[in-house]
């Protein structure tokens, strides 16, 4: 009689190392949404690492953000051109300063 163990069902739900969870329709659903609800946004895209796939965060006029998945850097070209948003490199340009700056707000407050 074979036993289960309690993390069989975790290691069976590992992905491979090295094999990281792309881009989702709901990913871009989600940022198409976002950057249709808010004023003055920008795309920031993010390489990919050893942890994560390519992200772009969008920050609008406020500083308030969010970050999803992209495929790759093109695709957040895509996305931008399509809905007038611009779009940059955060590893040579950085985060903008209000995005900085809304964090330390809701730190303040208690909801960061």
């Amino acid at each position: 009689m074979a036993s289960v163990g309690v993390f069989d069902s975790l290691r069976r739900k590992r992905q491979k190392p090295g094999v990281l969870r792309g881009a989702s329709k709901q990913d871009t659903a989600h940022l198409d949404e976002w950057a249709g609800e808010r004023q003055g946004v920008e795309a920031y895209v993010e390489p990919r690492t050893n942890v994560t796939d390519t992200t772009m965060v969008l920050v609008a006029h406020d500083g308030e953000w969010t970050r999803r998945r992209i495929a790759d850097f093109d695709s957040a070209l895509e996305f931008g051109k399509k809905r007038s948003i611009p779009v940059y490199e955060v590893a040579r340009v950085g985060y903008p300063q209000r995005m900085r700056d809304y964090m330390a707000r809701q730190k303040r407050e208690g909801r960061g």
